[in-house]
């Protein structure tokens, strides 16, 4: 074991032999560094006022990811590269492309937002030279700004495109074999132990170390990518001991293509499986667009979304209803079950304590199948569902040979709708049979009330998304869009 995490940022070499496990790179910049451009807006990845760059080494290949530092922990930096605003500018002060762009076409008024947007900004430009409108909106969905109506920053975006000066003028252009040559001398070949404040943070050098670590530390708190945990702290001020860091893993971040389906280790970020979900089962991509914004969906991991067992996770309904199965991983070895069945209750997953999600299978869906998933939310983007309903059909000779849906946001776990799924099977699949299942929602789902839908409000949207599903599937297109009107 060694007892030192150590990172670039910018263009400091950074080691660290104690820090609290649960001190955010955020609060590390500002209050250690005194690197103030990266602001606190919301404290939980919903605002990106502190929005950085982190780089890391992805197979040889050196890729720089838009996070939010409020709730990215330093304890998970371990050989990556942390950029923040203050290191665009040249050394002479002249602006970056994009900075000079936002400066152009009036970007900024306030200014407490701009950091975070130059920031995705700069993320875009290290990748895509002529970005689309619609990437570059992409880009901006976890960037909100309560002064600009975002169309400067549009432009802005449009023009720093068209910017784009020799490569020595973009540090990480310049320097990348550097960097790259750095971060692999601090790539540790040995599981990390580090203490502060009396707590524990373990940065474990793979999987079967990473079970050991569980098996010694059952109470221990795995941390993938934050998006929820980093909640658990800024807002709720959890102590957490000891917290077990994973998003190093590479062994957990594999994907891989069968004809049977894909498999996804258990630390494949959204950002990561979108290009192969969009593609394969492009409902599923299109459902991944609206998970958070695009520094929550480079952090967050689909792993991570089912082992926290939210009963609003946005992933486990499209992946119950087209039959995805679980496999977890102990000392004692592997155990592989449907997701359905890993969801027992409210806060409660059929997990022991020294066990650990490792993949996840998700079945190709058969070339004459149906499959939809609705995700229900007061804003379309950046926003936690109200419900998320998934439905997978496959009909034999017009009738129902093969149904499951399933729903969050209706129940204490991800649930499948039993009652509805048998009023439908075997029946013709019809505007009648769908409108006598309706009632059997009742059977399967008792909501409740909150501040996100009332549990009317949900009941009724899960029946109408049933319709809206058979409409769909049936070709219907005046149909549905009487439909949709009436609902409106």
């Amino acid at each position: 074991m060694t007892n030192r995490i150590r990172f670039l940022l910018n263009d400091q070499e950074v080691s660290l032999s104690s820090i609290d496990p649960t001190t955010t790179l955020l609060d590390y910049l500002r209050l250690n560094r005194r690197l103030t451009g990266s602001k606190e807006g919301c404290a939980e990845g919903d605002c990106g006022a502190c929005t950085v760059l982190v780089g890391r080494l992805i197979k040889g290949q050196l890729m720089y990811e838009a996070v939010n530092a409020c709730i990215r922990f330093v304890g998970s930096l371990n050989a990556t590269h942390v950029v923040t605003v203050e290191h665009l500018a040249a050394k002479d002060g002249t602006l970056h492309p994009v900075q000079q762009a936002m400066v152009d076409c009036h970007g900024s008024q306030c200014g407490f937002c701009t950091p975070g947007f130059v920031m995705s900004l700069y993320g875009l430009w290290l990748t895509n030279e002529a970005p689309s409108r619609a990437e570059i909106e992409r880009a901006l969905q976890g960037n909100l700004c309560r002064c600009t109506g975002y169309e400067p920053i549009v432009k802005a975006a449009e023009q720093m495109g068209r910017i784009r000066p020799s490569a020595v003028f973009d540090a990480l252009s310049r320097e990348r074999e550097t960097i790259i040559t750095t971060l692999q001398s601090m790539t540790s070949t040995d599981t990390i132990v580090l203490e502060g404040d009396g707590r524990n943070l373990i940065v474990p050098n793979s999987v079967e170390a990473l079970a050991n670590t569980l098996t010694a530390h059952p109470k221990a708190t795995i941390v993938a990518g934050a998006t929820d945990v980093g909640l658990w702290v800024t807002k709720q001020m959890r102590v957490l001991d000891p917290v077990v860091f994973i998003n190093h893993l590479s062994e957990l971040q594999d994907i891989s293509m069968g004809d049977a389906g894909i498999t996804l280790g258990a630390g494949v970020s959204y950002a990561a499986a979108f290009d192969c979900l969009r593609s394969e089962i492009p409902a599923f991509g299109r459902l991944i667009e609206r998970i958070g914004g695009q520094q929550v969906r480079n952090m967050g991991t689909i792993g991570g979304n089912i082992a926290n067992g939210s009963p609003i996770g946005d992933t486990p309904p499209a992946l119950i209803a087209l039959g995805a199965t679980v496999t977890l991983r102990s000392t004692a070895g592997t155990r592989t079950l449907p997701l359905e069945d890993f969801f027992i209750d409210y806060g409660k997953q059929d997990r022991k304590p020294d066990e650990f999600v490792e993949r996840i299978f998700v079945p190709r869906p058969k070339p004459a199948s149906h499959f939809a998933v609705y995700k229900i939310s007061k804003r379309r983007d950046e926003d936690i569902s109200a419900l998320c309903g998934a439905f997978y059909l496959e009909t034999d000779e017009g009738k129902v040979s093969t149904l499951r849906i399933a729903f969050g946001g209706m129940a204490g776990t991800p649930k499948r709708a039993h009652a509805v799924e048998a009023a439908l099977m075997g029946k013709p699949w019809n505007e009648a049979t769908i409108q006598a299942a309706r009632d059997a929602f009742d059977v399967d789902y008792q909501p409740l009330s909150d501040w996100r839908a009332t549990a009317d409000y949900r009941q009724l949207t899960a029946k109408n998304l049933a319709t809206r599903f058979f409409l769909e599937t049936s070709g219907n297109g005046q149909e549905l869009q009487r439909f949709a009107m009436e609902v409106v």
